[in-house]
């Protein structure tokens, strides 16, 4: 791997962490809403008012509250937040099981079945197994993440109540660790369940366009001719499309992440999505901005783990310049 190429790489992803950190700043400078009158009471004397702009540093000038958010970004202290006063960071860690949950529980899912059913149609090219699968790839890629949800909900939650209408947990919650991790993956299911469907007919589509060209290939052909087994055939078929599948599957994660904000809502989940909608309506600029900035810092750090894994797994594959 060319060294000059990752560099311009690390450097060009710094540039775009330093353009989001500048624009998370003046953005939520910018927005309608006031951050003092969320923070200070009417009622509070003035000593309270200016003892509470000091603490939230908004008494100092523009500059050095830049100087200030760079630090804590960097850092990882995002300081308090407006609306609980309790450090950012201790609320981001409380909310993140629930969103790690949602996610990589969603992502194993749809990616399992999805590269299982896209193989699947490759192999059973013009046939009903392939038919079905692109249909169903194309029906479940055609409606909005949201309304797939509310309909979930409308289904097995309001009118069949299989599963629970909101929350995380019940109220109150069960006793006991097992019966409360019981009730966990019960109030999780539907979530995970919606984001799966969504998720598993574009992996499908795109596994099966690559299998389809593999299989097309010389020494898919030559491994046949060798009268090689069709399971060792579709085995060395499916090692060559693995780069491929590996990028996809990095890049998928930032926009998986972000699209828990929706879901998390839906379902009315205590998850980091639901906290940054929290804290975009309430002006909760320490809270949005270090959300924000970790979306950004997780967006960049999986582009690049992608185009880095893309020559590392791929032999074939030279970057930055090097014969291809």
């Amino acid at each position: 791997m060319n060294g000059r190429w990752l560099l311009r790489r690390i450097l060009s992803s710094l540039f775009v962490l330093a353009a989001v950190l500048v624009l998370n700043f003046l953005l939520f400078r910018l927005m309608p809403g006031d951050a003092v009158s969320t923070i200070i009471d009417p009622s509070f004397s003035p000593e309270a008012k200016a003892n509470l702009r000091a603490l939230y540093g908004l008494d100092r000038p523009l500059w050095e509250q830049f100087v200030i958010y760079v630090r804590q970004m960097l850092t990882f202290r995002f300081g308090l937040s407006f609306l609980s006063r309790k450090p950012v960071w201790d609320e981001l860690l409380s909310r993140l099981p629930v969103t790690l949950t949602l996610t990589v529980s969603s992502m194993a899912i749809s990616a399992a079945l999805g590269i299982w059913l896209g193989v699947k149609a490759a192999v059973e090219r013009g046939k009903l197994a392939e038919r079905l699968v692109l249909r169903a790839g194309a029906v479940t890629s055609s409606f909005p993440g949201f309304f797939v949800q509310l309909v979930l909900l409308m289904l097995f939650a309001r009118a069949l109540p299989i599963f629970p209408l909101r929350g995380t947990l019940s109220v109150p919650p069960p006793d006991g660790f097992f019966n409360v991790l019981l009730d966990y993956g019960w109030h999780m299911a539907l979530p995970v369940i919606s984001l799966s469907l969504m998720g598993f007919g574009g992996w499908a589509l795109y596994v099966r366009n690559l299998m389809v060209r593999a299989l097309n290939e010389d020494f898919a052909l030559m491994a046949r001719a060798r009268g090689l087994s069709r399971r060792r055939v579709l085995w060395h078929a499916f090692r060559t499309i693995l780069p491929p599948i590996l990028t996809i599957f990095l890049m998928s994660i930032p926009g998986l992440v972000s699209g828990a904000v929706i879901t998390e809502s839906v379902f009315s989940l205590h998850g980091i999505g639901t906290f940054l909608l929290e804290a975009i309506s309430g002006s909760d600029y320490p809270s949005a901005g270090a959300s924000f900035y970790l979306l950004a810092l997780i967006t960049v750090s999986c582009n690049l783990l992608a185009d880095v894994a893309y020559g590392l797994v791929d032999p074939r594959v030279r970057v930055g310049g090097e014969s291809r």
